[in-house]
């Protein structure tokens, strides 16, 4: 069995990298997206790096994203864009991303600050034909005062509304497709997501008992339109919940779904791993 672990934070693991790639391959995992936002613009190329230094056949191989998470929106300057397309023209750079919208903590930037980074780096991947992944977390378990920021009209689904309006406007025409990183949403945001060309990717949440809108609509997504992830090193599966989490285990996300959807774990790896190398071609 061979898995994709399609996001996780490698560079989070700064004193034990190395076994944590061992025991990723040990469990099975052949390569992972590496994701590039660091702690902001300033360091968003260190998941690079680490793929440009990973080279041994004995670690699962590592490819690399770049991009303003939008907890960082205001840092979208200029000057951080310039070097995030700079860093994104690299080969082993397979995406631009995480970007997208967060309505869940107050102290993000507004909507509109959001929007326009969002947009400015959907523009950057559609120069460079690079797919982009996306975060997007509402505000429906947020505070008083983030609901009052974020939803607008008492919308608590507002993040989605508008990720995917812009989504509409400005990403689909290019027809590049993306991934819906840590699939979070109900089954009628999993439809409107995969209709606007985007992969679905199931994280170790998928596991817990009141996650019961994302089990169904990892139920109903279109096989062909699945992946898997950790997030590492956060959302750890049960059986590791409170843990920190790390590539190998998403072995326990991927054998989950494969329970929801009705089939073996192996082809669960299979059609996942497939999916990841469509959306990728230079992977495979």
């Amino acid at each position: 069995m061979a898995l994709i672990d399609s996001h996780a934070h490698l560079d989070f693991y700064t004193d034990d990298l190395e076994p944590v790639l061992t025991r990723a391959r040990q469990a099975g995992v052949e390569a992972i997206l590496a994701i590039g936002i660091g702690d902001g613009p300033a360091t968003m190329h260190r998941a690079l790096e680490i793929a440009q230094a990973t080279t041994s056949p004995a670690l699962p191989r590592i490819f690399a994203s770049v991009g303003i998470h939008p907890q960082e929106a205001a840092h979208a300057t200029p000057e951080a864009l310039h070097r995030l397309e700079t860093l994104a023209a690299d080969p082993r750079c397979i995406a631009i991303g995480e970007i997208g919208l967060d309505y869940y903590h107050v102290e993000n930037p507004l909507p509109d600050v959001q929007k326009a980074a969002f947009v400015a780096q959907m523009e950057i991947a559609a120069r460079l034909r690079k797919p982009i992944l996306i975060h997007c977390r509402t505000s429906e378990l947020a505070t008083p005062a983030a609901k009052e920021k974020f939803e607008g009209h008492g919308n608590p689904d507002a993040a989605w509304d508008d990720l995917l309006a812009l989504i509409g406007e400005h990403w689909q025409p290019h027809g590049l497709g993306g991934i819906m990183h840590c699939f979070s949403g109900n089954v009628d945001q999993a439809h409107r997501s995969v209709e606007a060309g985007f992969y679905l990717s199931f994280a170790g949440n998928l596991t817990y008992p009141k996650a019961v809108g994302i089990r169904e609509a990892a139920v109903l997504a279109p096989a062909s339109r699945i992946l898997v992830e950790t997030d590492a090193p956060f959302l750890a599966p049960i059986p590791h919940r409170g843990e920190r989490n790390e590539p190998a285990l998403v072995a326990h996300t991927a054998a989950a779904l494969a329970a929801l959807r009705g089939v073996s774990p192996h082809e669960l790896s299979v059609v996942t791993s497939r999916n990841f190398h469509h959306l990728f071609p230079l992977t495979a």
